[in-house]
């Protein structure tokens, strides 16, 4: 919801005031054509080089999130601030250490994940769903995108499983940990190279898997495309997939499929 200041410019309207808007309607103290101009725009903090969606978290069930790279560090920490101030919540992926330690020097809550290259900024976590995700990559080499996905799950309320270092080259790694991830509601599956770990945990659940092709490979790999194909062209049913390196992707797909499956689960 959007409001003009003193000066017409458009300026956000924070959720107490958007639920005191509502009670007063409920009350009958204002009208109806004033609770719809209310929401005729979505609310945005106006930065100059970035329009910041503060309503995000009202359609979405969480805030916006921040893409570092290409921003400078100082972008990053008023984009943040912004977000912050409305939901006490922030993630920032794709970061490098000149972000983070701006990031850490203005929030205090700030946590660099520097593996997953992401910055998480909370003041209380959010509860743990029931249940799992569990995040699996096929090498070491993969384990940045797998982080990401884990990160982003994790501060999305969702509890997490690791599995690392579990490719095909032997077999026995993946098949070790069953268990794990059989009981898990969703499944990503990070891999490089040819990019068949997904298939193969795909044969091995009955779970939605999230494949995500990384660019880890020598030359005919190109940069990742030849493990997207491979997953794209995947005989194991079950398995959709997210862009090259895009960790962030996968957590945040797999974090809404767990919010249905638990939901499917209360009402059955």
């Amino acid at each position: 919801m959007t409001r003009r200041n003193a000066c017409g410019i458009v300026a956000s309207v924070t959720t107490a005031e958007t639920i005191q808007l509502l009670d007063r309607f409920r009350a009958g103290r204002v009208g109806r054509d004033q609770v719809l101009r209310a929401f005729q725009a979505a609310p945005l903090a106006n930065l100059g080089f970035a329009q910041v969606d503060t309503h995000r978290a009202l359609r979405k069930g969480f805030p916006e999130v921040i893409f570092g790279a290409g921003k400078s560090p100082v972008q990053v920490v008023k984009i943040a601030a912004a977000l912050f101030a409305h939901h006490r919540r922030v993630l920032v992926t794709r970061i490098g250490p000149e972000h983070a330690r701006a990031l850490r020097r203005k929030f205090k809550s700030a946590v660099h994940h520097e593996l997953a290259r992401c910055v998480t900024i909370e003041t209380k976590p959010l509860p743990k769903r029931p249940g799992t995700i569990a995040v699996i990559c096929a090498g070491t080499s993969d384990l940045p995108v797998a982080e990401e996905a884990a990160v982003t799950a994790e501060v999305m309320g969702n509890r997490v499983e690791r599995v690392a270092d579990a490719g095909v080259a032997g077999l026995h790694r993946i098949l070790s940990r069953l268990e794990t991830i059989q009981r898990a509601n969703v499944l990503v599956v990070a891999a490089g190279m040819e990019g068949a770990l997904p298939s193969v945990v795909a044969g091995l659940v009955s779970k939605p898997v999230i494949a995500v092709p990384t660019s880890v490979g020598y030359g005919a790999s190109f940069g990742g495309v030849a493990a997207l194909l491979g997953m794209l062209n995947s005989c194991g049913s079950g398995v959709t997939v997210v862009n090259i390196d895009n960790g962030f992707g996968a957590g945040y797909a797999a974090s809404q499929i767990n919010g249905l499956a638990l939901g499917a689960e209360a009402s059955a």
